[in-house]
């Protein structure tokens, strides 16, 4: 006997679809296909039985039924034997090192997945902590948080705090706005233990006006983490999204100055930012922040991308400020704070 319900059996299976980048509508065949088994008063007994359940295919249902009779599903088995593989081990080293994560999304924007799946999962992976860091309100096309839902999270961190293990932060990736604003209130900002500020816009300003809006999201008190800094971005054809225009030197001089981490985004369609800028910043002092940007729960494993590209630079664990413990990130955090 395995232990293993049918959902948690098709949960795993679709964590193993998302560490891969499946498709979503792979993926949410088989995470709506775990809700509905969370439902039912009785498990169907027979393939079958699971077959005749809305939204239950052959592969959902042959799944839930194994795991109904106590069998580990052919099929998840074969995942966890890939699975097992790293998926960079020139990265373990240092992802046995980081402690947590800065860059999360739920389905309180554009991520796939509720909020306490991600905790869940963070805290199967081993996190000690994870900021949880929802698009700001000018996003809309990915649902940004206005100030009242913003608010409303925190409630629902609040309730899935209570049965945590790890420590779950209340955060926000903000939109740096077009002269280097941040995209959301002073009063809420002061309330959070995390931001995390990205350029979503305009990404072909000329170098002039994206330098300036960088430089003056880096220097806000508020802002934490440098989000995906030039905004690169693998396409569905191979080729690459271009890279913002700034002065990187400047840039850097000014998160070095303020103590603005700069993300190591692990998203393998990112790559963010590419080895040159990495050197470039660890040249001028810079902190780090290893970061998966999961917009799913197996995308959570996405970390070990990032420790590899850090390792490929250099970058000492201690300069990478997920490496730290959770007392010492929050007092570094709000170290502009009266």
């Amino acid at each position: 006997m395995t232990g293993l319900t049918p959902s948690a059996a098709l949960r795993e299976y679709a964590f193993w679809l998302e560490r891969e980048l499946a498709d979503t509508y792979r993926v949410r065949a088989f995470r709506e296909a775990a809700e509905v088994a969370d439902g039912l008063a009785a498990y169907p007994e027979t393939e079958a039985g699971w077959r005749a359940l809305r939204g239950f295919g052959p592969k959902t249902a042959a799944i839930a039924a194994a795991a109904t009779a106590g069998r580990l599903p052919e099929a998840l088995q074969k995942r966890r034997e890939a699975g097992a593989i790293s998926l960079d081990p020139a990265g373990d080293d240092l992802r046995s090192q980081l402690r947590g994560d800065l860059h999360i999304h739920t389905t309180w924007s554009d991520g796939g997945s509720p909020l306490a799946e991600m905790v869940a999962v963070g805290q199967a992976l081993g996190h000690e902590y994870m900021a949880i860091t929802d698009h700001s309100p000018r996003l809309k096309v990915a649902r940004g948080l206005t100030r009242e839902r913003l608010v409303a999270q925190w409630d629902e961190i609040a309730e899935v705090q209570a049965d945590a293990t790890m420590r779950i932060l209340r955060g926000i990736e903000v939109d740096i706005l077009a002269e280097g604003a941040l995209d959301q209130a002073d009063d809420l900002l002061d309330q959070l233990d995390i931001v995390t500020a990205s350029v979503h816009s305009d990404l072909n300003a000329d170098s002039a006006t994206m330098t300036r809006r960088m430089v003056g999201a880096v220097s806000n008190p508020h802002t934490t983490v440098l989000g995906h800094p030039t905004g690169r971005k693998l396409r569905a054809d191979a080729t690459w999204r271009g890279q913002s225009s700034f002065d990187a030197e400047l840039v850097f001089a000014a998160c070095a100055m303020f103590g603005v981490a700069v993300e190591i985004n692990s998203r393998p369609e990112r790559k963010d930012p590419p080895l040159d800028l990495l050197l470039l910043a660890k040249e001028a002092g810079c902190l780090f922040s290893i970061d998966s940007d999961a917009h799913a729960p197996g995308q959570l494993d996405f970390l070990v991308y990032g420790a590899a590209r850090a390792v490929e630079a250099g970058i000492e664990p201690e300069r990478i400020i997920t490496t730290w413990p959770v007392d010492r990130l929050l007092e570094h955090a709000k170290r502009h704070a009266s």
